[in-house]
């Protein structure tokens, strides 16, 4: 027989979890949030083992946790634990002969029967024995004194061992251990980042707009930081907590884009934000328009005032006017005639952008864009969301990552990636602290459930989702055609099973025109200036804005949603009415458990009426609860079984609080 690959120990651990790629990558974790910790382990015969989770914080400190047994004839160990501070964390599992309970299942079992009562009692008077030896002087008396009761002749074996069990035998047992035959897996990581890395609301404007006035004649007058700092306050009442930006440097001139990406634009077309750099400068600068750099870190000071973090662009492309093009022509691809290669994914053209070739000069593509990036930090922004960073190396950005979170580790990456799952999750393991996700085409009952229970379950140790309800890119053809009641529905599903949500600036005024063709909006903002009148649809009763706030004020007050891992679906009789729940434990918030159900109806031009059938377990209950509707305030009873009527047009949804 040839050599084993690996040795099978005395008492096999075969799985530990959370692992990535069996350890190649650190697993994620976001302050507060709680993860499972587990194993597979096991033995021979019928003797008892104990497992234990040796937890080490980015201190080195390292804590025993009791590993409690999972699903029953799994051989499953876990406990769930919600990792508190910023760093790396390492683990192991330890596995190891527990002599003890496995005496006492033993003795209690043969005292029942009646045999071997003697002999179990001088087994047990031998085990104390022991641990009195390993103990420190007042246990070891303790140790001592109740051996003495397992002893005593004068009565019963049964009474013997009760009057010992009522001494605290298990728990003086239980916290001085001998571990026998232990058996250590390997070590593993897991990378805990700052809260908002995992769980926040985001919200999505351009700076160009906000304050952006349009001429008698036509033309317009851009909007600036110093216009967009009034815009913040709007945000601020919305709950938001993260304000991103579109790119907000100089755009090319060359085959600038126009009004819903028409190939002419004229004098006074602002063109694309994403074609990036002129001749007033390139990634490293601010758009002339907007403002200057001064004016950039008064609005993000303004921003942290009212505890908005802004996240700003980073598209790796190039206008054919950005410097890049004559300081750097081989930071792209030359084709056979001498021109730069443009964008395209035919029959489709973007002749405004060039696309960065990082094999030509890898390293100096690196070292410029670290500059950047770099840059931008020391200006105060912390958060950066990347624009298709799947059209560039995997290494790059691993690398890129790195080095930028060794020395600012608050600083996070939003991978916007729409594409291949196997991509997705590369660059979540490569570094990104989040992604956006399928969930805007996820819109039945059925493509929900599988979804968000991948996104909770299956991905959740490497690939953090952001749950956009719609972007300037995405207007599905559900909000197209599903009515003000298609824009209530995917808040509320966002704002509640994701950790993370966001919306672009449009969504609570409810815009739903595409332009032909297209999934997006028509007259999109990306090519041209958008004035919005905020308050008077507000004013008029038009805006989703109020209920956008109640949806953030419900997560702020409910930390259950917060966390990414913890939900559980629900069944209901009905195709399209989704059922959902969130449950923190009281241990971890601090001492009052949270539990919140969602039951939304997912068709918007119904009114549906179902069954819905809960798991008591999941939601910590055994019968009949109270709930209190967060939304409209009516209280119900509820139990295992329950009637809901959802009118998609006045309320689509139940988003119930449990009250024990």
């Amino acid at each position: 027989m040839g050599n084993l690959a690996s040795q099978i120990l005395r008492i096999p651990i075969s799985r530990t979890w959370p692992l990535v790629d069996g350890g190649k990558f650190p697993a994620k974790a976001f302050e507060n949030e709680v993860i499972e910790f587990g194993a597979v382990a096991f033995r021979e015969g019928h003797d008892q083992i104990a497992v234990d989770l040796l937890l080490t914080n980015p201190n080195s400190i390292t804590t025993r946790i009791s590993l409690k047994e999972g699903s029953p004839g799994l051989d499953q160990w876990v406990a769930k634990v919600q990792l508190n501070q910023v760093g790396t964390w390492s683990y192991q599992v330890s596995a190891w002969d527990d002599r003890y309970h496995t005496w006492l299942h033993n003795t209690e079992v043969k005292l029942q029967a009646g045999v071997d009562e003697e002999l179990m009692m001088l087994e047990g008077i031998s085990l104390l024995e022991q641990l009195a030896e390993v103990s420190p002087a007042a246990t070891k008396k303790k140790f001592i004194a109740i051996s003495k009761v397992l002893a005593d002749e004068a009565l019963s074996a049964t009474e013997r061992l009760e009057k010992a069990l009522a001494q605290d035998l298990t728990a003086l047992a239980e916290a001085n251990p001998i571990r026998f035959l232990e058996n250590l897996s390997d070590p593993a990581q897991v990378y805990c980042e700052r809260k908002l890395a995992g769980s926040g609301a985001w919200y999505e404007f351009f700076p160009r707009s906000e304050g952006a006035k349009k001429n008698k004649d036509g033309s317009w007058v851009s909007g600036t930081f110093k216009t967009a700092q009034k815009s913040l306050a709007r945000v601020k009442e919305m709950g938001f907590d993260v304000l991103y930006m579109p790119p907000i440097h100089p755009i090319g001139h060359a085959h600038r884009k126009g009004p819903n990406n028409t190939l002419v634009a004229g004098a006074n077309d602002p063109g694309s934000p994403w074609a990036i750099g002129n001749e007033a400068g390139g990634h490293d600068t601010i758009h002339p328009d907007l403002g200057t750099e001064k004016d950039f870190k008064d609005f993000i000071n303004a921003a942290a005032k009212l505890d908005i973090e802004i996240a700003m662009d980073l598209a790796l492309q190039a206008a054919p006017d950005h410097p890049w093009v004559k300081t750097n022509p081989e930071f792209f691809t030359t084709r056979a005639d001498g021109s730069i290669a443009y964008a395209e994914n035919p029959p489709k053209k973007y002749q405004d952008i060039y696309p960065i070739n990082f094999d030509n000069d890898p390293e100096g593509i690196y070292q410029e864009v670290l500059r950047v990036v770099t840059k931008w930090i020391s200006l105060g922004v912390k958060i950066f969301r990347v624009d298709n960073p799947h059209t560039k190396p995997v290494s790059f950005w691993q690398r890129l990552i790195a080095e930028i979170n060794s020395k600012n580790p608050e600083v996070i990456f939003l991978a916007e990636a729409f594409t291949r799952p196997a991509m997705m999750h590369a660059l979540g393991k490569a570094g990104f602290q989040q992604s956006y996700c399928y969930f805007a085409w996820r819109n039945s009952k059925t493509e929900l459930v599988e979804y968000l229970n991948e996104l909770a379950n299956d991905s959740a140790d490497f690939f953090r989702p952001s749950l956009w309800v719609n972007t300037p890119d995405i207007l599905t053809q559900y909000l197209q055609f599903g009515g003000k009641p298609a824009f209530k529905i995917r808040a509320t599903i966002a704002a509640t099973a994701g950790s993370t949500w966001g919306m672009y600036a449009g969504f609570e005024l409810y815009e739903s025109v595409a332009r032909a063709g297209a999934e997006e909006n028509i007259d999109s903002e990306k090519y041209e200036y958008k004035s919005r009148d905020f308050q008077a649809a507000e004013k008029s009763g038009q805006s989703l804005a109020p209920y956008v706030a109640l949806l953030n004020q419900i997560r702020r007050e409910n930390p259950a949603l917060g966390q990414l891992r913890n939900l559980t679906t629900h069944w209901s009789d009905d195709q399209e009415i989704l059922v959902f729940s969130k449950t923190l434990a009281a241990e971890h918030n601090g001492g009052k458990e949270n539990t919140i159900l969602v039951v939304v109806n997912t068709d918007p031009h119904s009114v549906r009426e179902t069954m819905v059938h809960l798991n008591l377990a999941a939601l910590g209950v055994t019968g009949e609860f109270k709930a209190l509707d967060l939304i409209s305030g009516d209280k119900f009873e509820w139990g295992e079984h329950n009637f809901v009527r959802l009118d998609s047009f006045t309320q689509p949804a139940h988003i119930l609080r449990v009250e024990k």
